[in-house]
């Protein structure tokens, strides 16, 4: 493994002194402490594929140029590697090639692509090398950033590909957003990315968190955003694409990411463009009566807005990081006992870094010029409203609060009770000193709404004393959550629960 040194010995080196003068001053421990490992370039990864005889494949890119491709003929002993490479630019050759899509650049038109051109290889070259050779296709459709617009690049890329020679195909297809300014440098990431998403599928598939973290190599996140992962095939048996969302989130590759209650993974443009869109964020620690309620009459309230009516908005059900983290971290089954019971819903889940609404907002407000609701209860009104968390923002929390609601954002608010004097809370009368006078105004506009015919039965439900009664056997949790959900908690014994003892 190629190594780099650091620090003392940089130091020596450009002082002139040899660098066998440095080591004899160095005991072993220094030295590893001054040396840390390296990825391989761009340029090591693509020889490596090349110099590599029993992977054989094709390219074929359409946006951006053929700027993967060109790495492994830069790199030289391409003719072990390339059995083709093709660019159909032209719509109507591209049509002709992959068949009639709604959009060039999508995941739709790159599945087409990839079909195409695995089957061709199989009918080409299997009788000749399919005994030694494992084959693989590696596409992308891409648009370069549109300065007209103002709008930055993105494109689809995948790659199917055998781990053995005869073996039945895998399949890892990403989404990227691109944000150079310039269409040199975006066809230059373009190039990295792809080689990086090609040596990682054909060298890595066997460590999906290997394969992850190898996708942004020699790239920053002011560079490229991967905002969608799925993994597919025999070479992923096993792995769950919600968690490898997850871990795009974590590792901030993106900041958020979103799939289907069913699992599948979907990039955020699919379902949100152009589409209204009505969010609850939550811990789902489990879902409540009091939560699926908040849910139920902000839905009611945002299809009476006049923008709305006629219109099914997609419902968002949001989970953030600092949501999902304890003490030792973000622990993955936990996660997924959330969005087991969030399937039974059957609503979109996002999973998100925004820990502040007004980023939410400007998130959203990327694929969708429509309205947007946020469903949430007084405590999270009352976060919102908190002078403390925008320091970092020049205006403080007048700024947060245009921003929030900058696009006619609404909010919808569910009542609360406090346990302690049992005095009823609501938008109208809750009491944020001289920050009352912007509620109040946002009141009289419309921006904030007081949820109605809530169901008063909910408001002691504390979902943290729900987690404490499944935890420790105690019954009553059952008359506080959905029925669907209290069936799914049990058959999958989430959140520690446990069947009581056989008498």
């Amino acid at each position: 493994m190629p190594f780099r040194v650091r620090r003392t010995l940089q130091g020596k080196l450009r002082r002139g002194k040899p660098l066998y003068r440095s080591l004899q001053r160095l005991d072993l421990s220094s030295i590893l402490a001054v040396m840390e490992p390296l990825s391989p370039t761009t340029y090591q990864k693509a020889l490596q594929i090349n110099l590599d005889a029993t992977k054989y494949g094709a390219f074929a890119e359409i946006g951006a140029g053929q700027e993967v491709a060109r790495w492994f003929f830069h790199v030289g002993r391409a003719a072990n590697t390339v059995a083709k490479t093709i660019s159909a630019y032209d719509m109507s050759v591209s049509d002709a090639i992959y068949g009639r899509c709604d959009r060039y650049v999508s995941r739709q038109r790159l599945e087409a692509m990839l079909d195409h051109e695995f089957a061709l290889l199989l009918e080409r070259l299997q009788a000749t090398r399919g005994d030694h050779a494992s084959f693989f296709v590696f596409a992308d459709t891409v648009a370069t950033r549109n300065p007209a617009r103002q709008e930055d690049g993105h494109g689809w890329l995948g790659l199917r590909f055998q781990t053995q020679p005869g073996a039945t195909p895998s399949e890892i297809i990403i989404h990227v957003s691109m944000r150079d300014r310039d269409n040199v440098r975006a066809q230059e990431t373009l190039g990295i990315i792809g080689v990086n998403l090609t040596h990682a599928g054909l060298f890595h598939h066997h460590e999906p968190a290997t394969l992850l973290a190898a996708l942004t190599d020699g790239l920053t996140r002011d560079r490229v955003e991967i905002d969608m992962l799925k993994l597919s095939g025999p070479a992923f048996e096993g792995v769950d694409n919600r968690l490898m969302g997850l871990q795009l989130v974590e590792r901030g590759c993106t900041d958020a990411a979103m799939f289907h209650a069913d699992g599948t993974v979907i990039q955020p443009s699919e379902v949100l463009y152009k589409r209204s869109i009505l969010v609850e964020r939550g811990t789902f620690r489990p879902i409540t009566n009091l939560t699926l309620d908040l849910l139920t009459r902000a839905h009611e309230q945002f299809l009476e807005e006049p923008q709305v009516a006629g219109e099914a908005p997609i419902v968002l059900l949001e989970m953030t990081l600092q949501g999902l983290a304890s003490e030792r971290g973000i622990d993955q089954r936990d996660f997924l006992a959330r969005v087991d019971i969030l399937r039974d819903l059957g609503q979109t889940v996002l999973i998100s870094n925004y820990r502040r609404y007004f980023r939410l907002v400007e998130y959203l407000a990327r694929y969708t010029q429509r309205p947007i609701g946020i469903a949430l209860g007084i405590p999270s009104l009352r976060e919102v409203a908190a002078d403390e968390h925008y320091g970092d923002l020049p205006g403080g929390r007048l700024e947060s609060t245009g921003r929030l609601f900058r696009n006619g954002v609404k909010l919808y608010v569910y009542p609360y009770r406090d346990p302690v004097s049992g005095k009823l809370v609501t938008a109208e009368t809750l009491g944020l000193g001289s920050f009352q006078h912007v509620i109040r105004y946002l009141l009289e506009n419309g921006s904030v709404q007081p949820i109605r015919n809530y169901n008063p039965d909910y408001l002691p439900i504390l979902t943290r004393d729900v987690l404490a009664m499944i935890q420790a056997g105690d019954s009553r949790w059952e008359a506080l959550v959905p029925p669907p959900i209290v069936r799914t908690i049990k058959r999958e014994a989430l959140f520690g629960w446990q069947p009581a003892p056989a008498l």
